[in-house]
């Protein structure tokens, strides 16, 4: 009845993985399926943006293409959830699993010890007792035979507890990834569901903004490509925008960024043709109004690195309403002396007739002029805005709403 049950509990630990891992993959079979007829639906509405994108930019146009961008999002999102319950479900195989294996492993290994001690204790008799024991030549045989047998049994009972036990190892690692994936998996989704929010929210942003009209559309789309020819047009007229070392200074007023600095001059303004260095002067004066309401995380790249930020219609355009270390703030017309007056600096917007821009922000009125930290000139903190720019050339002034 012993060896009937050590039979059982090596099935149990050594054969049953095998049929589970083979259900497993029976179940996979069916999941895979339902996963290619869910990419390949991804993939038909990835075409379907790349088509609209390559149309003429109109306001139904961008919106189309914004209703796409979200249905694909949402596709994800399901992508995601499925994959999250595909891998719950099977951590808890495992982990039932684990559990069966840990007490058939302990029992075998219980038995295993009793018949280890048993044959120890039978060592204690030697041939010659045997043989005295033995009433003829055919139990003389029968008792070594059964030694013998006694003596293999045990050693290939201990070999099939090793290769348990490397089973049970290997599903605990499993397992172990498995959980790993599970985390993994649920960071993407919290960070897929606040894309969506976010591709919703620009949506509702742009109706509002344009008021569903194509006039007003069009000009706002005018305006940014203006900005954009402006910020470059100005970076020429300086010698280009080659990139410098070291500008950062931080001190009681806030932190002075160079738009460009190598830390991020090179990078691509929102994924567009155009970059901080020549065309960032804008989001690196938002950088450093952040750090002077001690946001001091806050930098360039950190503007720059969210897409919610900038216009869906022209994805250079920096929104007049943006976020940045969890604050939401917002440009807003205003007057110099005002602000200045009340310790709060303000952006500035310079242009000159040709149509070249830029901006810069005033920090301070000393001396009958303004001291300015300026994202272009080297090491342009804090120095004189009519050292560099005539009060003339000022044709905008933002205070910053939110702080």
């Amino acid at each position: 009845m012993k060896k009937i049950g050590i039979c059982i509990l090596i099935f149990a630990i050594v054969i049953l993985p095998l049929f589970y891992t083979s259900s497993l993959h029976a179940e996979d079979t069916n999941d895979d399926q339902q996963k290619a007829a869910l990419e390949q639906q991804i993939k038909e509405y990835e075409a379907k943006l790349t088509e609209i994108r390559n149309e003429k930019n109109t306001l139904a146009s961008q919106i189309e293409y914004m209703d796409t961008q979200i249905y694909i999002t949402g596709l994800r999102i399901k992508e995601t959830e499925d994959k999250i319950t595909e891998t719950e479900k099977e951590i808890d195989k495992l982990g039932t699993r684990i559990d069966d294996l840990d007490g058939s492993l302990s029992r075998l290994s219980e038995t295993l010890l009793e018949r280890i001690v048993a044959g120890y204790k039978n060592r204690q008799l030697s041939l010659f007792d045997i043989i005295l024991d033995s009433n003829n030549s055919s139990t003389l045989m029968n008792k070594l035979k059964y030694y013998n047998v006694a003596r293999d049994s045990n050693q290939k009972v201990l070999l099939q507890v090793q290769e348990a036990k490397l089973n049970y190892e290997e599903q605990k690692d499993v397992r172990e990834k498995k959980v790993e994936e599970l985390d993994v998996l649920s960071k993407d989704l919290v960070a897929q569901k606040a894309n969506l929010a976010d591709q919703q929210a620009a949506k509702e942003r742009l109706l509002a903004t344009t008021k569903n009209d194509e006039a007003t559309y069009q000009s706002l789309l005018s305006e940014a490509k203006a900005q954009l020819a402006g910020f470059s047009g100005f970076a020429q007229s300086q010698g280009g925008a080659t990139l410098l070392n070291n500008q950062t200074v931080c001190d009681d007023w806030g932190c002075y960024y160079n738009q460009r600095d190598s830390a991020w001059g090179s990078n691509s303004l929102n994924g567009t043709q155009y970059s901080l260095a020549s065309d960032g002067c804008l989001v690196t004066s938002m950088a450093m109004i952040y750090t002077h309401y001690n946001h001091k995380s806050v930098n360039p790249q950190t503007i720059n690195s969210d897409s919610w930020n900038f216009a869906s219609y022209y994805p250079a355009y920096l929104n007049f309403t943006i976020r940045a270390d969890g604050v939401i703030s917002t440009r807003a017309r205003s007057e110099i002396n005002n602000e200045l007056q009340n310790g709060k600096p303000v952006i500035v917007g310079i242009k000159y007739a040709n149509g070249d821009t830029h901006f810069v922000v005033l920090v301070d009125y000393n001396g009958g002029n303004y001291l300015m930290n300026d994202p272009f000139t080297p090491n342009g903190h804090k120095i004189e805005f009519t050292s560099k720019y005539s009060l003339g050339s000022i044709y905008v002034v933002y205070k910053i709403n939110g702080f």
